[in-house]
């Protein structure tokens, strides 16, 4: 046969669907299909190619993959594979060369690639979430119970835009569920959602490049829904000639992947393709996931149904209802409506349950009228006694069907709990997306958890994926009972799951162990990252679990696996909150000391829901103008919706005592103006944003630069306006909010026409008294870096951006840092007499400024405490009170009639920190921390309510040692998680929910206090007992040993961290924290669960860094994890070469003894470790490298015991030679690695990514392990020479000289040694590595990896590599500005540079990881190909 008449086909199996393409010789598509593949993606592969070959003939074709889960059937096939983004782009380089941007949304992930004018791409792939992407609008349709095309109808029709979550579909369930309470109509509703996927899109993606016409667009949602793409079009401006959407879009990389086979590909006919697809695959054997079956076999199964029937609530038939009086309870809730009616003996006789599908209201109706015209059928006239609403729609519910209550639905489930069990010691209640956890102590509310953030353990989640595998949920908890291996598939969101589900539907695993491993992730995710859970007793002996997820009972046989404890489900777990309320009603009507009269209105009355009219209208009570919905029922009754605060529209009756909201009050006092700062002819106008740290130190600048003759002008209160405009030069997608709101700020002064911005690079704030330190978050520090990469405002608007380093710790180093600036600035202008008035009139009014919120929040307490009034401390950043950041938080606690301090109240305040394991390194971590102690220890009745921000890395460690400070006063902590988005909803419910608990305890002097635990010091008579170190890195961990014996101590690594560890470190250590804190904390539990070890003579060390980085901290997570898993006599030592922040007076390691060959130990590993991965993919023999490297990491350690630099020169001398005997002489393609110190290092933290790479023939270059150490010196300097430090004595700087000497010179040796093998790269020259940086960051980024990964990223380029590999825990507060944040600079330095960002955490899978890599890996070999 002809070669042209053989077709080309490329499969791109994604994350949802199954796309075939079929092109002829020309690239022209002859045929296609489109499918969604429900995980059986074998299955749905032979009916696309079954169809074809009805269609077109039994041809002959050659086969392409691509996609995520193509990846599995080039595997398992051999198959070619090329991945999704390569692929694309061949689509626009061979057919659309005219394209600039490129946007394509999957079911899981999305893209964006921009095209220079030789078509050379510049890709961006979205992160490990799947915010704004097909899954993402297909779980928003199933909430309005609609299907996508209609979802994309109605948005067509909508006239207003509300602002929604995209990053992830739990965030945006809560927010549509608050405009289905608001009755916002279901037009806007849609035309929101596909805003929020435009939104999500544009922001996560651009990353600062522009999005420039011609724009292609591909993609399923693209191609089926006009709304998506007129919204698209709409933020960006575009008319419909800048747009391509070709009539292929939905299969572009398929397209793409049939225009990538090659000649040689083997073609056989489609009946050859069929049979091979057809026939059994091979066995895979299924890892024991160690996860224990729910059930032994059936009839385990049969019993404990049985047991769990015993506990019911009484059900009476309505027919035989001696008495027609009832009360009803109605729960409009977030998916689902209940209405449950029960006679004056609480039995129940009759129940609603429907998915309200976006109208609460008509949903509530239909279920009164249901038991309307049931009571009829039975010939019973029902009269209401009471009723009462709860949930979501409470407050609309009861004011449409005058109901005489509402009440917050967390007291309503606990009250259903009560009357079936009065011993309850704990409620867990799992609805549709969202978790209520309440603890009991001696019959009072004493704890309440809400998720914040994922609904990841929710009844939705499972539907969800039910649904994605096309199994009905019933069969699906069938299946899972079933299971006799569960799936352990983590505890992860939505997204990450199907990542891990896919890996093990690839892996062979059947769909029963998958469905129960899901069963175990539910209840995982409710343990350990919810409640953060580490031992199962505070969960009490009494344990009811309710809400509709309790139907599956998987999940509730998966609880009783997971914590040892049976429990208690009723007949009616769904309709719990329902029957609370039911309960409530009936209780209030029996309760003397209630004056209102019960509604005793007849059931045909309520019903009577008339036609109600909604008139929208704008509030323009503050910068929000929030768009208001006025609400006005036949009853007369008005309810306001879409406010988040209610200071001009209210819902309440009576107006409300007005409590007092410090928060409020100290953001306006932060930025006031003054008559001081008013200047007459300014010498230039200076711009300063209303964000982050400058909500602390706004008045010192402002002062001090209108003293000096400068105008400043600051930016405009903060909307969502404000933050969309920047969101398209946002770096990082996982950043917090705060970050991204500066880029809009930022822009605002830009449109306000300064002479300059000033943002400064603040390293040190001002030292609380007895604190550590006075760090600033490295966000907080060097976000100027990431503004002037991606905005650059000094090249687009012609408007440079200042960040002089600053350090507010020291007075007379801001003096010599703030006189620096100034005379560089002002030149001649500058005047040294104005500016030292300047200056001590600038500390005046910054200290006048905290005295001021300090002493109103001592008078706001004597008021409240004079008028036997509870208070609420609402703790934070500074620049949390921002109201925009907070979504008014403050006002809705202050709304409440409560008072509202903040954590000024300890400004100041000269006591220590004390019984905590938390060193205290952060300025304004340190202040929460000491709030926190002070609400425990103070006599008065206040309380603590956190803000933090999703994605906060110091408060990911801090959170649980806040919370266990104010146990320690008998006290609870109260976490309000805020993001980008309007939750105000749910926000509003865990506020409400601890001011009802408040009053159920207020006064009640009966409180359980917890006694500080910690572990042991370290003393002299511990010398003997040997110490457990984490495994590093398979170069430097072996020596580790060696140099610590010559140092007195017996040292021992413990083994390379695995899955147990990463499963432990979870439960011990909660799953916020960085993952290499995880995989640390793991270990050490790991080792002592081994039996390995006598607990009574082991101590565990960690290194300590005492900087910004959290690392600092990973010693306090180890003892607390310790504590918690039972091991309190086991002391943790600190390793530090200069910063030891821990007691530990009997560990003094004899440095000098080993410090020199400790140097050339550091070396060799390094050296080693290059010759391997230089020769590895080289080497003449398979696993020759390998065996040379372990030889000589083994001959050197006897060498290291005896101390021998000369016998270990001569070692590493043999060695190159021997690398490169076994070498070829080849090019190879080439991709650097930088990235956190121990991701960067550990293979298993990285998920073995160096291994494969090696695997496919391409070279990985990873800097040296001694650069993090050298680059003290060109620190070291820096940081004198800005006054982030004193002068340093003569002494000191010679001391730093001899040291450099010496190490220079050892570099040299090691140098000349490796130079024998051919492929050795010299040691870089620590200061010209600071030169490269100083192009693209300040120096002062100083934290984690600092300036090295700019400078690395730097090098590689200036070596001719062009791909590089960043890798980072996901969230990594240092990598959002030095890794991420700089990427653009970067590339504007070096346009050939490739850079992949890749995230880890015990969630992400193999495949996620792998299909990214193979886009990287493409580039590294097109451009040897190049230069061939």
């Amino acid at each position: 046969m002809n070669s042209r008449d053989i077709l080309r086909i490329g499969l791109d199996a994604g994350s949802t669907t199954l796309k075939l393409v079929a092109i002829d010789n020309k690239g022209d598509v002859v045929y296609k299909d489109y499918n969604r593949h429900h995980a059986d993606i074998p299955g749905t592969l032979l009916s696309s190619l079954q169809k074809m070959k009805s269609l077109m003939g039994n041809l002959q074709v050659s086969i392409c993959t691509t996609g995520s889960a193509g990846m599995g059937l080039s595997e398992r096939y051999h198959l070619p594979f090329v991945q999704e983004v390569v692929a694309a782009t061949k689509v626009i380089e061979e057919k659309f060369p005219q394209t600039k941007t490129l946007i394509d949304i999957g079911g899981e992930d999305s893209k964006m690639i921009f095209f220079n004018k030789n078509l050379q791409p510049d890709i961006r792939m979205n992160g490990n979430c799947a915010g704004g992407t097909g899954a993402f609008i297909d779980q928003m349709a199933a909430i309005l119970a609609v299907n996508v095309s209609e979802l994309s109808e109605m948005a067509l029709k909508a006239d207003m835009i509300y602002p929604i979550a995209s990053r992830c579909g739990v965030f945006s369930k809560t927010d549509i569920q608050n405009l289905i309470s608001l009755n916002v109509s279901r037009e806007n509703i849609a035309a929101s959602i596909f805003n929020a996927v435009v939104t999500q899109v544009v922001s996560t993606l651009s990353r600062g490049c522009d999005i420039l016409p011609k724009l292609f667009l591909c993609g399923g949602p693209f191609a089926f829904i006009p709304a998506l793409k007129k919204l698209l079009m709409q933020k960006l401006s575009m008319a419909e000639e800048d747009v391509i959407l070709c009539e292929h879009a939905s299969v572009i990389p398929a397209w793409g992947a049939s225009l990538s086979v090659s000649n040689d590909v083997t073609h056989l006919t489609l009946d050859e393709y069929i049979a091979m697809f057809s026939e059994n695959r091979k066995k895979i054997d299924i890892v024991q996931s160690g996860l224990q079956p729910l059930f032994r076999d059936n009839d385990d199964f049969e019993q404990w149904k049985a047991s769990k029937e015993k506990n019911k609530i009484e059900k009476i038939d309505l027919a035989d209802l001696p008495d027609e009086r009832c009360y009803i309870g109605i729960d409009s809730g977030s998916t689902t409506t209940k209405v449950v009616a029960m006679d004056p003996q609480d039995r129940i006789f009759f129940t609603f349950y429907k998915k309200n599908g976006g109208k609460p209201l008509e949903t509530v109706k239909e279920g009164l009228s249901q038991l309307l015209e049931e009571s009829r059928s039975k010939g019973k006239n029902l009269t209401i006694i009471s009723a009462c609403s709860t949930g979501y729609g409470e407050d609309l519910i009861k004011t449409a069907f005058e109901l005489d209550y509402g009440m917050v639905e967390t007291i309503a489930h606990y009250t259903a709990a009560y009357k079936l069990n009065p011993k309850v010691s704990f409620i867990l209640d799992i609805g549709g997306q969202d978790m209520k956890a309440i603890f009991v102590d001696k019959g009072a509310i004493n704890r309440l958890e809400i998720n914040e953030a994922c609904s990841s353990g929710c009844g939705s989640f499972i539907d969800s994926f039910a649904k994605s595998l096309d199994c009905p949920i019933a069969e699906f908890v069938d299946r899972a009972c079933k299971s006799q291996n569960p799936s352990d598939l983590g505890t992860r969101c939505t997204v990450f799951m199907n990542s891990k589900v896919k890996q093990c539907l690839r892996e062979g695993s059947p769909l029963d162990d998958i469905s129960a491993g899901l069963a175990y992730s539910v209840v995982k995710n409710c343990l350990y990252k919810v409640l953060k859970l580490k031992s199962m007793d505070e969960l009490g002996d009494h344990i009811v679990l309710q809400g509709g997820t309790m139907r599956n009972k998987a999940v509730v046989r998966a609880f009783e696996c997971s914590t040892g404890k049976n429990v208690i489900v009723s007949n009616y777990p769904e309709l719990m909150g329902a029957y609370g309320a039911a309960l409530f009603a009936k209780n209030r009507v029996e309760d003397k000391c209630n004056t209102l009269k019960p509604m005793n209105r007849a059931l045909e009355d309520v019903v009577d829901l008339r036609e109600y009219t909604v008139e929208p209208m704008r509030c323009v009570g503050c910068e929000n103008n929030c768009q208001i919905l006025k609400n006005v029922f036949a009853n007369g009754k008005t309810y306001y919706s879409g406010n988040k605060c209610e200071k001009v529209y209210t819902n309440k009756g009576e107006k409300d005592r007005t409590a007092f909201n410090l928060s409020l009050f100290k953001s306006e006092q932060a930025f006031k103006s003054s008559t001081k700062g008013m200047v007459k002819n300014p010498l230039l106008t200076l711009g300063i944003p209303r964000v982050l740290n400058m909500y602390e130190n706004f008045q010192f600048w402002y002062i001090l630069f209108s003293t000096c003759g400068i105008e400043v002008k600051k930016s405009a209160r903060s909307t969502f306006k404000i933050y969309e405009s920047g969101l398209n030069t946002v770096m990082a997608d996982n950043i917090c909010f705060p970050a991204k709101l500066v880029h809009g700020h930022v822009l605002d002064l830009v449109e306000k026409k300064v002479d300059r911005i000033f943002f400064p690079y603040v390293v040190y704030e001002e030292l609380e008294p007895k604190s550590n330190n006075s760090y600033n978050c490295p966000v907080v520090a060097g976000y100027s870096d990431v503004l002037k990469s991606a905005i650059n405002t000094k090249e687009r608007y012609n408007i440079p951006l200042d960040a002089p380093v600053i350090n507010f710790k020291n007075d007379k180093l801001l003096m010599n840092s703030c006189r620096l600036y100034l005379t560089q600035l002002l030149k001649d202008q500058y005047d040294e007499q104005i500016f030292q008035k300047a200056f001590a009139e600038a500390k005046n009014a910054k200290n006048k400024y905290v005295q001021t919120i300090h002493d109103r929040a001592v008078h706001t307490l004597e008021v409240a405490k004079k008028e036997n009034r509870f208070v609420i401390l609402l703790a934070g950043r500074p620049y949390h009170n921002d109201p925009l950041i907070q979504h008014k938080v403050s006002e809705i606690i202050a709304s409440f009639g409560v008072d509202v301090i903040t954590e000024d109240i300890v400004r100041g305040v000269d006591s220590p920190l004390k019984n905590s394991h938390i060193i205290p390194q952060w300025s304004y971590m340190n202040r929460i921390m000491k709030a926190a102690q002070w609400v425990a220890n103070t006599d008065e009745d206040v309380h603590f309510v956190q803000l933090t921000s999703f994605g906060c890395g110091p408060d990911a460690f801090i959170l649980d040692e806040v919370s266990d400070i104010l146990k320690q006063g008998g006290k609870n902590l109260t976490l309000l998680k805020v993001d980008d988005v309007n939750n105000a909803g749910s926000l509003r419910l865990r506020i409400r929910s601890l001011i009802e608990s408040l009053k159920y305890k207020h006064n009640d002097s009966d409180v359980t206090k917890c006694a500080f635990k910690t572990t042991p010091e370290y003393m002299t008579k511990d010398r003997g007992k040997k110490i457990l170190v984490p495994f590093f890195s398979e170069y430097h961990s072996p020596f580790i040993p060696s140099i610590f014996r010559l140092m007195g101590y017996e040292m021992e690594n413990m083994p390379p961290s695995d899955d147990v560890s990463a499963k432990l470190g979870l439960k011990y250590a909660n799953n916020e924290v960085c993952y290499p804190a995880t995989l640390v904390v793991g270990d050490c539990i790991r080792a002592l669960e081994s039996g390995k070890y006598d607990v009574n003579n082991i101590t565990f060390a960690i290194t300590q860094t005492g900087g910004q980085c959290r690392a600092t901290n990973y010693i306090a997570l180890i003892k607390k994890a310790l504590l918690a898993a039972g091991y309190d006599n086991i002391p943790v030592v600190s390793v530090s070469i200069m910063n030891t922040i821990n007691e530990q007076s009997g560990f003094t390691p004899d440095v000098k003894k080993a410090a020199k060959i400790t140097l050339y130990m550091l070396f060799y590993a390094d050296a080693i470790a290059k010759m391997y991965y230089a020769s590895a993919v080289r080497e003449k023999e398979p696993g020759s490298a390998k065996a040379l490297r372990d030889e000589f990491i083994s001959r050197a350690i006897p060498f290291i015991d005896k101390k021998s630099t000369k016998a270990l020169l001569n070692l590493l001398e043999e060695a190159a030679i021997r690398f490169d005997e076994i070498s070829k002489t080849m090019d190879v393609p080439r991709i650097g690695i930088v990235g956190e110190i121990f991701i960067k290092y550990n293979s298993f933290g990285h998920q073995h990514i160096v291994d494969w790479l090696v695997k496919e023939g391409i070279e990985p270059v990873i800097p040296s392990l001694n650069e993090f150490f050298t680059q003290y010196f060109p620190n070291a300097k820096f940081n004198e020479t800005n006054y982030l430090d004193s002068k340093r004595s003569i002494k000191q700087k010679l001391l730093t000289l001899l040291g450099e000497r010496i190490i220079k010179n050892i570099e040299k040796k090691i140098d000349k040694a490796a130079s024998k093998f051919k492929y050795y790269e010299k040691i870089a020259d620590i200061h010209h590595e600071a030169k490269r940086a100083e192009k693209i960051v300040n120096l002062a980024a100083q934290f984690g990896e600092g300036w090295l990964i700019p400078a690395e990223l730097a090098s590689f380029a200036e070596r001719g590599i062009n791909a590089a590999v960043s890798l980072q825990p996901f969230g990594c507060i240092a990598n959002h500005v030095i890794s991420k944040g700089i990427e653009k600079k970067v590339k504007d330095i070096y346009p050939d540079m490739n850079i992949l960002f890749l995230d880890f955490d015990g969630g992400v899978s193999e495949v996620n990881v792998l299909n990214r890599m193979h886009f990287i890996a493409r580039a590294a070999k097109s451009q040897l190909n190049k230069k061939g």
